[in-house]
């Protein structure tokens, strides 16, 4: 039996707005112009690495998440990585882009996110060791 994707796309579609969201705020600052790099500009700095630390952590906790998925992990626990990953880039999102010094959001977003990837990793690990013991050593 086929199985679908629920619990990813989910989180996947709602990162991803929040992504454009980034994406547009560096576009307006860039509108003011820099057109490459950040001229020296701090603030510019700063909406650019919110934009590009999310696009630097996001698709790996998502791909492992889909990982996850497919290999029928808890649907709840997804969803709590989900929600604890979405949490963790809003408040690092804000913070760097739409604030002047928020280390509270960055701090929380950082570590929120570090805690997602590395539960899933773990988690990945597990799935894949139980995999190869099941394929290897059970027939």
């Amino acid at each position: 039996m086929e199985r679908a994707l629920f619990v990813t796309p989910l989180y996947a579609g709602l990162l991803a707005l929040w992504f454009l969201v980034l994406s547009w705020r560096v576009i307006q600052r860039r509108g003011k112009g820099t057109y490459l790099g950040d001229g020296g500009d701090q603030g510019l700095l700063r909406v650019i690495r919110g934009h590009a630390n999310f696009a630097e952590y996001v698709p790996l906790a998502l791909l492992m998440m889909g990982f996850l998925e497919v290999s029928r992990f808890s649907i709840y626990a997804l969803h709590a990585l989900g929600i604890v990953l979405l949490i963790a880039r809003l408040l690092h999102g804000y913070a760097l882009s739409f604030t002047e010094h928020s280390s509270f959001g960055r701090f929380w977003g950082a570590s929120l996110t570090f805690i997602v990837l590395a539960i899933e990793a773990v988690l990945c690990i597990y799935q894949g060791i139980q995999g190869q013991w099941i394929w290897c050593c059970a027939r």
